[in-house]
């Protein structure tokens, strides 16, 4: 193994052991944030190390830094040093945003479902060891450094069934613990968006309306059908423990295009265009905190209709609607940013634009 790359696999190493630590510890603070933490980055020094080890480069000419989480995923499914599947890179997606939250703001994880994220990671660290570098990882972990749970791995429908239980408790009258659902379901929303390809955190909007749908008894895979499109399997037990993400037969992984704002590595394919694309103008509006007609006026001056990933008029028998994806919400935002309101709503508005 190249010195760089050696060394960077020490590391990756290292950061697992630390999270298993934290994972098996009697107490809970910071129990959470720091298994992912110290998970997300044993993988981003994996992938480094595995990416030099197979000939492939971790900086661009002339950068000072090295390539980014995304990036490694990237070229590690494709090119000279590709190692990863699909359904792999979308795991490590779903652990990185998982981290973004848990480094950055509020994120609560049920014991079945850090567990869950922690036997997937742990399995797929193993599986990468031995197909890119011929090593056993259990005969370089410490021999107690085990990942274990007492709560046994639960199927994905379940989980999450529990997990909308919860919230609903939380969200009752009278208790009405609204940070600690959004917490919640801030967890669910991230693995729903990394299934879809978004990285973009979930607003504070949109965990209200999933806590509205929770509270209203609407089913849990009618609020996330990207998850309810996953499955996972496992066999053994103990250290031996495989456990694996995958899709469902018949349902395609795509790779999402480099450089897409606000996106991931790969995403499941929609086959449903009513799902992605999910949002009305009014609801465009809320999410990007401006009135319906300003809302219009910025589409108009974007022009994001012309952009098939943004916008799509469907068809529902006879009448047509105005439809927009939740990359059309990235792309807003970052406009409402970037421009003068006030000249977009001269140049845009009802009164001053062609229909």
């Amino acid at each position: 193994m190249k010195k760089e790359a050696k060394l960077l696999f020490d590391k990756a190493m290292n950061s697992l052991v630390l999270s298993i630590d934290h994972f098996n510890r009697p107490w809970d603070r910071g129990r959470t944030d720091a298994v992912l933490i110290f998970l997300n980055h044993a993988f981003e020094m994996l992938l480094k190390a595995a990416i030099l080890h197979r000939g492939g480069r971790i900086r661009e000419k002339r950068e000072k830094q090295t390539i980014g989480f995304d990036a490694c995923v990237r070229r590690s499914l494709s090119g000279q040093s590709s190692f990863l599947t699909d359904e792999k890179a979308m795991t490590l997606q779903t652990i990185n945003s998982l981290r973004d939250a848990a480094e950055h703001h509020l994120v609560d994880l049920s014991e079945q479902h850090l567990a869950i994220q922690m036997m997937a990671g742990l399995t797929m660290f193993r599986e990468i060891c031995g197909s890119v570098f011929g090593k056993d990882v259990s005969s370089t972990l410490p021999k107690r450094a085990i990942a274990v749970s007492t709560t046994a791995p639960v199927d994905i429908a379940t989980l999450f069934a529990h997990e909308i239980d919860e919230v609903r408790k939380l969200l009752k009258p009278g208790r009405r613990r609204v940070l600690e659902a959004q917490a919640k379901l801030r967890g669910l929303a991230i693995v729903e968006s990394s299934v879809h390809g978004v990285r973009v955190q979930p607003s504070e909007g949109e965990l209200a309306e999933l806590g509205k749908a929770a509270a209203a008894g609407k089913p849990w895979d009618a609020m996330f059908p990207g998850i309810a499109s996953m499955s996972f399997t496992s066999r053994g037990f103990g250290p031996s423990l495989d456990l694996r993400f995958s899709k469902k037969d018949g349902i395609p992984i795509v790779i999402v295009p480099e450089h897409t704002p606000g996106a991931a590595v790969v995403a499941i394919k929609r086959v449903n265009e009513l799902e992605f694309y999910s949002l009305g103008r009014d609801q465009v509006a809320a999410k990007i905190g401006l009135s319906g007609p300003r809302t219009t006026a910025l589409i108009r001056y974007t022009g994001i209709k012309g952009d098939s990933e943004c916008f799509k008029r469907i068809q529902l028998g006879s009448a047509f609607f105005d439809r927009y994806s939740q990359k059309a919400i990235t792309r807003l935002l970052e406009e409402k940013r970037r421009v003068d309101m006030a000249e977009v709503w001269a140049r845009c508005g009802n009164a001053n634009a062609s229909k």
